[in-house]
């Protein structure tokens, strides 16, 4: 079994573009794969690109919004786990 940290949760998700914002509660950086849960579905990602303000950055501290492009959609309140 693999060691999963929550590391936040989806605070928007915006349906045009595919992208989620995460407010983070532990680091993550781009090349990171996460696990998004909600109830019984989840799906894994790895973080291709993530943006903080709409500057593109490789990593985000802690209590960063942090806006990450997902293939699925992940709703509000989702937990983000590292994997």
């Amino acid at each position: 079994m693999e060691k999963e940290k929550q590391i936040g949760t989806v605070t928007h998700w915006f349906d045009k573009i595919g992208v989620a914002v995460l407010k983070l509660t532990a680091p993550l950086k781009v090349g990171d794969t996460v696990k998004f849960r909600r109830g019984d579905d989840e799906f894994e990602e790895t973080v291709s690109s993530m943006q903080i303000d709409h500057e593109s950055v490789e990593k985000a501290k802690k209590g960063d919004d942090a806006a990450v492009k997902l293939s699925q959609e992940a709703k509000e309140g989702t937990q983000v786990l590292k994997v």
